[in-house]
C-alpha cells in the first residue's frame, strides 16, 4: 500500500527518496542535535525515556535502534535497560560518526555499535533481536510497510517494538497551534541554524501527511506484529506505539 508520506521528498531532484534522505540528514548532521532539542524545548528526552520504559519489563538483552541517527535513543536504552547488545542502524554516516563520538565519551563502545543499513533490506538473521525501537525516524521510510516487516522480521518472536513519532494534534486548540508553529517557527528556525531549509519543509510535510493513531496500529498489525497499542504524548504532538511479535 502506498501512503503519502513516502511521496515527499526533501529535495526537488530526481534522485529516490532514500538517497535524499541520507544527503540531508549528512547535511545537517553538525546542527541537527542543538536544533532537535530546541524545537522541541527538550521535550523530546522525556518522550525518549516513556519509550524506553515501555520495554523495562521485558529486560531485553539485544536491542536494535532503527533510524538512530546521532544514537540518543540507543545511548539512553544503554543507560536504562542495560542491554548485552544494541546496534543503532542509520543510512546517514554523518549521523552515526557524531553518536559514535557520543557513545566513546560515555565509554559505552562495548555495548553499542553503529552500523550502516538500510531499513528497507536489513542484513541481519530473521529473530535476531529481543526489541527493536525507533524515535522520529519511521516517517523517512520510502516503503513504510517494507520498513516495518523487516523490523518485525528481526525480531524474536514475543519480542517488542518500540517506536515513538511526530505527529499531529488532533484537538483544539493545539491543532491551530501546532500548524502555525510548524509552518512558520520551526523552518525559519531550521533556516537559521542548519542552513538547510528544504530539510525542515520536508520535516513538517512527512508529519501531517503520516499515519498516526489507530491507522497506524492497523499499519503494524498488517506488517506481522500480533499486538499494537499507541498512546499520544504532549497533546498529540508525539505518538508513542509499542508492538508485540
Amino acid at each position: 500500500m502506498n501512503y503519502e508520506q513516502e511521496a515527499i521528498k526533501p529535495y526537488e531532484e530526481g534522485a529516490g527518496k532514500t538517497v535524499q534522505v541520507e544527503r540531508m540528514f549528512d547535511n545537517i548532521a553538525p546542527t541537527y542535535d542543538k536544533l532537535n532539542h530546541r524545537l522541541s524545548w527538550d521535550i523530546d528526552k522525556g518522550w525518549r525515556r516513556k519509550a524506553i520504559r515501555q520495554l523495562a519489563p521485558f529486560h531485553p538483552k539485544t536491542l536494535l535502534d532503527i533510524a538512530t541517527g546521532t544514537g540518543d535513543f540507543a545511548i539512553l536504552a544503554a543507560e536504562m535497560l542495560q542491554p548485552d547488545r544494541l546496534v543503532g542502524a542509520d543510512i546517514s554516516e554523518g549521523m552515526m560518526d557524531i553518536g559514535r563520538e557520543k557513545v566513546r565519551q560515555k565509554g559505552l563502545q562495548d555495548i553499542i555499535a553503529f552500523e550502516k543499513e538500510d531499513c528497507m533490506a536489513l542484513s541481519y538473521p530473521d529473530g535476531t533481536f529481543d526489541a527493536v525501537t525507533a524515535a522520529f525516524g519511521i516517517r523517512n521510510f520510502a516503503d513504510l510497510d517494507q520498513g516495518l516487516q523487516e523490523m518485525c522480521r528481526v525480531l524474536k518472536v514475543g519480542g517488542h517494538l518500540s517506536i515513538v513519532e511526530l505527529t499531529t494534534p488532533v484537538v483544539f486548540p493545539m491543532k491551530q497551534l501546532f500548524h502555525v508553529y510548524s509552518h512558520t517557527v520551526l523552518p525559519i528556525y531550521g533556516r537559521l541554524i542548519s542552513k538547510d531549509t528544504s530539510a525542515y519543509r520536508y520535516l513538517t510535510k512527512t508529519i501531517e501527511a503520516f499515519p498516526q493513531g489507530e491507522r497506524m496500529t492497523e499499519i503494524l498489525k498488517k506488517a506481522g506484529f500480533r499486538e499494537a497499542s499507541f498512546q499520544r504524548l504532549t497533546f498529540g504532538i508525539c505518538t508513542m506505539y509499542i508492538a508485540t511479535k
